[in-house]
C-alpha cells in the first residue's frame, strides 16, 4: 500500500489533530504517502444553534463516513467526543489514540477563578454538561449562551460579552490559544465532569483493508481505548443525546478505572450522580452495568424530562 487518505474537517482544531495522525503514520510508515481530504462537515457550517437543535455529535461525522464509504478516504481522524455511538455499517472505529488532559477550563479577562465570580455573573456555555455542573455549584451565577467557533468565542469573551466562559482546555492548548488569556483555571474532574471521549482522537476506518487496520490499531493507546468504551457503552446503553445534560467519564490510574457520570436538569436541579472505582480486570461491561443502575433509578424519565427544557426558548414546540 502506498498512500493513504485521511478524510479530516476543515475547522483549525481537526487540522491540527490529522496533521498530527498524518506525522505518527509517516514516522510509523516512512513507505506510505498520507494526505487529507479536506471536508466541510455540516456541523461546521452551522455555528450559530446549539448542537441540539442541527441533529447532534453526528453533524461533525456523517459527511467524513459518506466520503469514506464512496472511497474518497481510508481513515478518518475525529475528536472522539463527537463520534455517535452508532458506526455505519462497512466502518469501523477500530483505535483511539492516547488521552491527553481532560479538563475543562474557566477563561477569564475579569476574575482569578469560578470561586472568585461575583453573584449574578455571567458565564458563557452553550453546553448542557457545563451548564448543569456550573449551576449545580454556583445557582447564583447566570448562564448565557456562547456560540461560534473556538476564536468567536475567545472574541466575545475579551469584548466583555461575558464575565467568563468554559472551555475544553485540550482544544485551547493545541491551537495555543491560551496565552492571551489573563485567567485560566482548570477544572478538577470532580468540579467538572467531562464528555464521553473528551481529549482523544478516534481513528475510523472503512473496513476490509488489512493494511489500513493495521496502520490504524497502531495508533491506538490500550488504557484510553478501554476507558472510551466504558464511557461509549454508558452512553449508549442510556440513550443520552445532545439534548439533555450528562457527564461520563473513565480513568485508569494503576490497573484501577475511575468511572464518573452525572445527569440531571441543565438548571443544576434533580442531579443523578455515581463515582465507582473497579480493577480495570473487571471493567469489562461497567458503563452498560452503570447504566442500568441509575435507569432502574429513574434516570430516563429524568432525561426524558431534562430535555422538555433544553433551550425551551428555542424550541417552544417542544414543552
Amino acid at each position: 500500500m502506498k498512500k493513504i487518505t485521511i478524510a479530516t474537517r476543515v475547522s483549525d482544531l481537526a487540522l491540527w489533530q490529522a496533521y498530527h495522525i498524518q506525522e505518527r503514520i509517516e514516522t510509523a510508515y516512512p513507505e506510505i504517502e498520507v494526505v487529507l481530504n479536506k471536508i466541510v462537515s455540516n456541523g461546521d457550517k452551522i455555528l450559530d444553534k446549539p448542537l441540539a437543535l442541527i441533529g447532534g455529535k453526528g453533524h461533525f461525522t456523517k459527511e467524513l463516513e459518506d466520503a469514506m464509504l464512496r472511497g474518497e478516504a481510508d481513515i478518518a481522524v475525529h475528536s472522539l467526543k463527537d463520534v455517535p455511538t452508532y458506526i455505519p455499517e462497512g466502518l469501523d472505529l477500530c483505535a483511539v489514540t492516547q488521552r491527553q488532559d481532560q479538563s475543562d477550563v474557566f477563561l477569564s479577562h475579569k476574575f482569578t477563578s469560578l470561586e472568585d465570580l461575583p453573584i449574578g455573573a455571567v458565564v458563557g456555555t452553550t453546553s448542557l454538561r457545563r451548564r448543569m455542573q456550573l449551576l449545580q455549584q454556583r445557582p447564583d451565577l447566570k448562564v448565557k449562551d456562547l456560540r461560534g467557533n473556538v476564536n468567536t468565542r475567545l472574541r466575545k469573551l475579551s469584548e466583555g460579552q461575558y464575565d467568563a466562559i468554559i472551555l475544553a482546555w485540550i482544544g485551547l492548548n493545541r491551537l495555543d490559544l491560551l496565552k492571551d488569556i489573563p485567567f485560566a483555571q482548570k477544572l478538577s474532574l470532580d468540579m467538572m465532569i467531562p464528555p464521553m471521549g473528551q481529549a482523544a482522537l478516534g481513528i475510523e476506518i472503512v473496513c476490509g483493508n488489512d493494511k489500513v487496520r493495521e496502520v490504524a490499531e497502531s495508533l491506538k493507546d490500550t488504557d484510553t481505548y478501554a476507558c472510551t468504551v466504558i464511557e461509549r457503552q454508558f452512553i449508549s446503553k442510556i440513550g443520552a443525546g445532545c439534548s439533555a445534560p450528562v457527564a461520563c467519564n473513565a480513568v485508569v490510574n494503576a490497573g484501577e478505572v475511575t468511572f464518573r457520570v452525572m445527569l440531571g436538569f441543565p438548571d443544576g436541579t434533580n442531579i443523578m450522580q455515581e463515582k465507582v472505582v473497579k480493577p480495570l480486570s473487571e471493567c469489562e461491561n461497567l458503563g452498560e452495568e452503570l447504566a442500568k443502575k441509575m435507569i432502574d433509578a429513574g434516570a430516563l424519565e429524568l432525561l426524558e424530562n431534562a430535555a422538555k427544557i433544553a433551550f425551551k426558548d428555542e424550541m417552544p414546540q417542544r414543552l
